[in-house]
């Protein structure tokens, strides 16, 4: 079946980020313009997918607000370049996509999260996507995942290899043949102490998956931090299904993490047309201080 459908788990509590986001989701965080949902999203289409599915909370207007309301282009004060670009800000959502929400009441996992999508999904295959992980690549994630689908007709994650000393903050691949980018996958451990670890690639939020996957998280208990882990899960359907892991092309930026949203930031802003040789210059003055 054609994959039509990516979920976007985004009800989290961003608590890392408070204040910040106590009322600003932290999906909206801006990298330099853009909200960290906007660059999930067009990531998304760029990869064919056509109807989006956000699981989000009932206190997370905004992320509706921000694909689905207009601006009001006819105020007698808007200039014609100002005009057009509160156009093009009202088709950030190409015509023939839907978008579509769901409540996730409570936080309790991505499992969790994505099973809320279900009655939508129905017994399609379907993507997942983590906004949090901005992946800098000459072709999305997405689209080189999508590739590959069409030929292996199995699910797959996306892995980078990472420092085993921040093994607990990942879900760990065990696979079998790591000289290929696109590998089996074996097993699969929730954020593993790194003596604990099978292997040094990290799974980031990039996925796409065969039907079965609902069923597995509907099987699976509660587990770390009590709640609903998409990594059990995955864990459960690779007893029964081939899975792959895909070591993806392009460079991640963890903006889920105070540091790696700062660092986002500083990469994006330094390749602005307008200020980017002025920024360079002067974060070049700053270190000389």
């Amino acid at each position: 079946m054609r994959l039509n459908k990516i979920v976007f788990p985004v009800a989290g509590l961003g608590s890392r980020f408070f204040p910040a986001t106590k009322s600003t989701p932290k999906e909206m965080l801006p990298v330099v313009d853009k909200p960290l949902i906007q660059y999930a999203v067009e990531e998304a289409l760029e990869a064919g997918f056509t109807e989006l599915i956000f699981v989000t909370s009932k206190s997370k207007t905004s992320i509706r607000d921000h694909f689905d309301s207009k601006l009001n282009t006819n105020l007698s004060n808007v200039t014609k370049e100002k005009k057009e670009l509160l156009n093009k800000m009202n088709k950030i959502i190409p015509d023939g996509i839907l978008c579509k929400y769901v409540f996730q009441e409570e936080p309790l996992g991505l499992g969790h999260a994505i099973l809320q999508a279900k009655p939508i999904i129905n017994d399609e295959p379907f993507a997942v996507i983590l906004a949090d992980d901005l992946i800098d690549a000459k072709t999305g994630v997405l689209r080189q995942m999508v590739d590959l689908y069409r030929d292996t007709k199995s699910s797959i994650i996306s892995v980078h290899k990472i420092d085993k000393a921040y093994s607990a903050q990942y879900g760990i691949a065990s696979i079998t043949d790591k000289s290929q980018k696109i590998m089996k996958l074996t097993d699969i451990v929730e954020k593993p102490q790194p003596e604990e670890a099978p292997s040094n690639l990290g799974v980031v939020g990039r996925y796409i998956f065969c039907n079965e996957i609902l069923q597995s998280l509907e099987n699976i208990s509660f587990g770390t931090g009590n709640e609903i882990q998409l990594t059990d899960g995955i864990k459960l359907m690779i007893s029964t299904s081939s899975v792959y892991a895909y070591e993806f092309e392009g460079i991640r930026y963890d903006c889920g993490d105070k540091l790696g949203f700062i660092k986002a930031n500083i990469e994006y802003a330094l390749r602005n047309k307008i200020f980017g040789n002025e920024l360079e210059s002067y974060l070049k003055s700053r270190l000389k201080k």
